[in-house]
């Protein structure tokens, strides 16, 4: 009996762990076609139905209201490039396995890229914008991939029973290049080359394309003119949020994982409910009417204390309070719930979108037609209420109902029903940690209190007596108002500065520190600064 050296076992555990590795990869260029394919069924037949992002958005619907608060915080407005990083990396991991399954195996690798394949099916066709067509691009895609990874296993393990002297499976004749990297890139080449038709087909029918063709009306009310005083020089240069927030710098969080697409020409609103009229509106049918133009502050409600979720933008709409008089509320009704094209929803108090404020159907933001990632071609601005309950973007559909009679996305995930925006402040310089010189220090910021407006802002050092702050002025009660304090830093050392406002109605901000659920962050934000 021929006995087994210690080079030849070397040799084999060595062919072996190769082997294993070029299974995982054929594993690995299996799932690439799977997506690749997905991505083109989607672009021919529903964009928002690739696999990816079917499987994000359940994510997105079946995480806890915490965990979503906890990854706004920590990621911002990168939460869902994170979240879908994270899915194509357990995907990608997931597809390695099956590939090494498959090596001894092959049901049960074909059986991983069959659950994947399910649970891609199940997210699309959950999903509550679905159609017949929303688990195709799933469907196909899984379809795929299982016929590539058969294929691979099948050419990769062919010659393992090969004799002695017989070429090695992994190269071709006259030591031309392996046959299995081939094969391997070829897929690979395959899986990019639909993966790019398909975001080609959906590129091609953008909303950009669309929204470059609408030409915004003049509003037949404008916006009043910002008054002197706001964005002074000197503190605007040393760190001072401006009074009006670019549009390339206004915060955005919602549930899209990917921006809808949605094409002016095709926009249309449905009104109806606890009605008189059922009403519906086309884009050229909105954009006729008397439009007014307005400055608004909009916060999110998961904005921390101090944080970046607050902007102030000119927005151009259609008044609510028109739009519902024309279909003649019911009595009785007392919420619109929302719906947006990607089936988001948000249950609004009819109140408030009635009682004479600046709540609007909006077309236009700071002089341009809504970028898609805000809306585009429409969203719902109601000043005074937090975003959830009042901002819904792409919106399709407005139902006149009542609030024992249905709830919406979020609060059916534990937050407030009705979500009025609390009074807050915020310091924007001096930043924390940072070091002054002694003598005089401007501290600077802004301040919100939306519809109720800021009446008062006072800065402590070290909690000390509270000091009145200069406000400067604002368009309206719905904007923020910036505010500056000359603050006599003549002892060196470490200082906590701290600032609060006061609402319209006389009401101070509340010292409580509450975290954003249920219904909003509160505290008073502070800084802590050296003295040199």
């Amino acid at each position: 009996m021929r006995t087994t050296t210690v080079e030849e076992e070397s040799a084999s555990t060595g062919v072996a762990e190769g082997n294993r590795r070029w299974h995982a990869l054929a594993g690995l260029v299996s799932a690439a076609l799977t997506l690749g394919v997905g991505q083109l069924v989607a672009g021919i037949a529903s964009p928002s139905a690739a696999p990816l992002v079917v499987v994000g958005d359940a994510v997105v619907d079946r995480v806890p209201a915490w965990l979503k608060d906890a990854a706004i915080r920590t990621f911002g407005s990168h939460d869902k490039t994170v979240l879908l990083t994270t899915i194509a990396v357990v995907v990608a991991l997931l597809a390695a396995l099956a590939g090494v399954l498959a090596r001894r195996r092959l049901a049960a690798g074909v059986g991983v890229v069959g659950v994947l394949g399910v649970v891609g099916v199940v997210a699309a066709a959950s999903r509550p914008d679905a159609t017949t067509v929303s688990p195709l691009p799933s469907a196909l895609g899984a379809a795929a991939g299982t016929y590539a990874l058969v294929v691979l296993t099948r050419r990769l393990t062919r010659r393992r029973a090969q004799g002695p002297g017989e070429p090695s499976p992994g190269r071709g004749a006259a030591g031309g290049p392996p046959r299995r990297g081939v094969l391997l890139g070829g897929t690979a080449a395959a899986a990019l080359a639909t993966g790019g038709a398909g975001q080609a087909l959906v590129t091609s029918r953008s909303a950009e394309q669309s929204r470059a063709r609408v030409v915004l009306p003049a509003p037949a009310d404008p916006a009043p003119a910002l008054p002197p005083g706001t964005d002074p020089a000197d503190a605007v240069a040393s760190g001072l949020t401006t009074y009006a927030t670019r549009t390339a710098d206004f915060y955005r969080v919602d549930t899209a994982l990917v921006v809808p697409d949605v094409q002016a020409e095709d926009w249309s609103l449905r009104v109806h409910g606890l009605v008189e009229r059922e009403l519906t509106i086309d884009f050229d049918t909105l954009l006729a009417k008397p439009l007014r133009e307005r400055w608004i502050t909009l916060t999110c409600v998961s904005n921390e204390v101090g944080g970046s979720y607050v902007g102030n933008a000119r927005w151009l709409g259609y008044p609510l309070r028109d739009l519902l008089a024309d279909v003649g509320v019911r009595e009785g009704a007392d919420m619109l719930f929302a719906t947006s094209t990607d089936g988001f929803t948000l249950s609004a108090p009819l109140a408030e979108a009635t009682d004479g404020r600046d709540a609007m159907l909006v077309v236009g933001m700071n002089g341009e037609p809504l970028p898609r990632e805000h809306g585009f071609p429409v969203r719902m601005v109601i000043p005074g209420l937090y975003g959830y309950v009042s901002a819904c973007k792409w919106v399709t559909d407005l139902e006149v109902t009542r609030f024992a009679d249905k709830t919406a996305y979020w609060t059916d995930r534990g937050w407030a029903a009705k979500g009025p925006i609390k009074t807050a402040s915020r310091i924007d310089v001096p930043k924390s940690f940072a070091k002054v010189r002694r003598g005089r220090v401007p501290v600077a910021g802004v301040a919100w209190a939306q519809h109720r407006g800021v009446s008062a802002v006072e800065v402590r050092v070290d909690e000390g007596e509270w000091a009145q702050a200069r406000l400067l002025p604002s368009a309206s009660s719905d904007t923020w108002c910036q505010w500056v304090y000359d603050w006599d830093a003549d002892e060196p050392g470490s200082h906590s500065i701290q600032v609060r406002a006061t609402d319209g109605t006389g009401t101070p901000q509340t010292a409580a520190v509450v975290a954003p659920i249920p219904d909003g962050a509160s505290g008073y934000d502070s800084v802590t600064v050296s003295v040199e």
